[in-house]
């Protein structure tokens, strides 16, 4: 199938045009911005050429046709989505073969996982995409830029805010609907404005592959911005998200009657950014909440946790050859647990975490740049640890070469700390911090001026990890390290109306007695397409055709780690502009295959979802 996909579009694109894409940027707050792209935390002029970073535009969100952000992630080569069901449902993203809880989770760059949950993952099956603008991608350990928790890397939600008066209202119908408006107000005293609401309703049928119950979900989004420049170089900015689902659910192989998940999640951020030529500061309060409940055959289970962050960096270009930046960062979680099954429970307690980091870049040449990032946090539990990276970047006139080496650390979670199951595992406040090394080695080859081919081979091994011990009744710190390593491989072509990826990926993840670690497909593959054609007849048109191969897994079926077989996906998007409304049809699994990702978990066959977006 592979084969077929590709000799299709290469015949598509042999009359591409030889002029790229012209990118699109901004400087001052006159201009409006075409593409939106931050700034990495502790990072510099120079030293941000060291970070690998993959921005997914809100053009190409709306060109994919998604609906979630599980609908954009897959797409991202080195990302591995299982989700337990169809939409709606618990999801768990591995990136480079590490644990799901590996991936830092932020929004507008301040860290937003959930600390009452199991291993402190992010669902990313709560979250849709029409609240969101951007979505940057962090692939290798981040620990030395974001702070505990980006071992593998980390995922940035930018929220929504537009720079023109706007209304605008879109939709999606199948099994899964959902609705979204969009108002944008900028005021005569220089604010911006912008509020967005959203509501999905998933009618699935069972989450388990064997069960015929009923699981779907409901969940409503709201999310304010505002941005108002005080002066010429001094602007502020505050946010709030509020999110709700309410999902069915399946907890083991098979149906599980009346089990019933209950979350919500409020996120308030605010802050102050100022910018002149040779420097950047900000400073950034921030304050969210998870409130979770589980209904298990009548019995309600209660999960909370609140967190505290209040973040300030300076960023400076000194000179022609020397930038360098440096911050804090004070970060206080609480939680509390309440059991009521098996093993009834009640526990609380919370965790301080106090960072220190800085980075510097310095251009020996003009194409040698030398960057080096560093971070301590003091945590009151695992005392102070210190996670660092160091990146060589030598550009020739067609090649990129980059050589990176980078720890990084996860700190134990309040539910690890203090949390307890229904299953009498309970917390250890004696855990240790679990810990990582990585080398990288990045090419980058410029073939022509629009056509460009990316690898990035790295290895890595993490020590100390967190595993819930059922002999012990406690958490511990597994004894035996993990070696992960892989070969990321990418072919672009950015045209004047098309583009097109083709890539592939070799991972390994392998504990040191050479037990597989489950979820962890050996080799992926795919491509995504996408074009802007206009017909005569109907006018112009938008595609977008995605495919991917995941290769065999092991993961626990119920009784045994057993293989899971590959899968082949095909999905196509079509948008079309008339009389000054986009309307969209997309079909996903288009060859209507059946798999469960994980195990023991059916994932959607054939759909097709009709939208439209309607401005005013």
């Amino acid at each position: 199938m592979f084969l077929r996909v590709v000799i299709f579009l290469i015949l598509i694109t042999s009359s591409l045009s030889a002029e790229s894409l012209k990118n699109c940027a901004w400087d001052n707050k006159k201009d409006i911005p075409c593409v939106l792209i931050s700034k990495t935390s502790n990072t510099s002029a120079y030293s941000e050429l060291g970070v690998n970073k993959i921005v997914i535009t809100k053009e190409k969100i709306n060109n994919s046709g998604a609906v979630d952000v599980n609908d954009v992630l897959k797409l991202v080569s080195g990302l591995d989505v299982f989700q337990s069901g169809t939409k709606g449902q618990s999801t768990s993203i591995f990136t480079r073969g590490s644990e799901s809880n590996h991936t830092l989770v932020m929004i507008n760059g301040v860290a937003i996982n959930d600390q009452s949950v199991t291993d402190g993952l992010h669902d990313f099956g709560q979250d849709f995409v029409q609240n969101i603008q951007q979505i940057e991608v962090y692939k290798g350990s981040s620990g030395a830029h974001f702070g505990p928790s980006a071992i593998a890397g980390a995922i940035n939600f930018i929220t929504a805010i537009d720079y023109t008066n706007s209304y605008s209202i879109n939709g999606f119908s199948a099994k899964n609907n959902s609705l979204a408006t969009n108002y944008t107000k900028i005021t005569d005293s220089g604010w911006h404005l912008n509020l967005k609401g959203s509501g999905t309703i998933s009618e699935t049928d069972s989450a388990a592959a064997d069960g015929s119950e009923y699981d779907g979900s409901e969940n409503t989004q709201i999310n304010l911005n505002g941005e108002k420049w005080i002066n010429n170089n001094l602007k502020f900015k505050s946010t709030f998200y509020s999110r709700k689902t309410v999902a069915d659910y399946d907890g083991s192989s098979s149906d599980e009657f009346g089990y019933v998940s209950d979350s919500r999640m409020h996120v308030l951020q605010t802050g102050l950014e100022h910018i002149s030529k040779n420097s950047e500061n900000n400073l950034i309060f921030h304050y969210h909440n998870y409130d979770r409940e589980y209904e298990n055959s009548g019995v309600l289970d209660e999960y909370d946790s609140e967190s505290l962050v209040v973040k300030g960096e300076r960023k400076i270009k000194s000179t022609s050859k020397l930038s360098f930046g440096y911050g804090t960062e004070y970060k206080y979680d609480w939680g509390a647990f309440e059991n009521r099954g098996s093993y009834t429970a009640s526990t609380k307690g919370h965790t301080k975490d106090f960072g220190i980091f800085g980075n510097a870049g310095y251009k020996f040449t003009e194409r040698s740049i030398l960057s080096i990032y560093g971070r301590s946090d003091d945590h009151n539990t695992t005392d102070r640890n210190q996670t660092y990276k160091i990146n060589f970047t030598k550009i020739f006139e067609k090649f990129k070469i980059g050589l990176t080496h980078s720890t990084g650390l996860r700190n134990p979670t309040l539910y690890e700390l203090y949390g307890s199951d229904n299953y009498g595992i309970g917390g250890n406040v004696n855990l240790k911090p679990e810990k990582s090394e990585t080398n990288e080695l990045s090419v980058k080859y410029n073939i022509l001026e629009n056509l460009s081919f990316n690898s990035t081979a790295y290895r890595a091994k993490v020590y100390d990890q967190i595993e819930s011990n059922a002999a012990y009744s406690k958490h511990e710190n597994e004894l035996i390290d993990i070696n992960q390593e892989g070969l990321e491989n990418e072919l672009s072509f950015n045209g004047n109306n098309q583009r097109l990826s083709i890539f592939n990926i070799f991972s390994k993840s392998r504990k040191t007695n050479g037990q597989a670690q489950s979820r962890r497909p050996d080799l992926s593959y795919g491509v995504n397409y996408s074009k802007k054609i206009l017909l005569s007849s109907v006018g112009p048109f938008s595609i977008n055709l995605n495919y991917k191969y995941t290769g065999q897994y092991i993961d626990w079926d119920g009784s045994t780690n057993s293989r899971q077989k590959s899968t082949d996906i095909v999905d196509l998007s079509l948008k079309k502009n008339l009389f000054g409304n986009t309307f969209s049809l997309k079909l996903t699994n288009i060859f209507n295959e059946r798999y469960e990702k994980p195990a023991t978990y059916s994932q959607d066959g054939r759909q097709i979802r009709f939208g439209f977006t309607s401005a005013f």
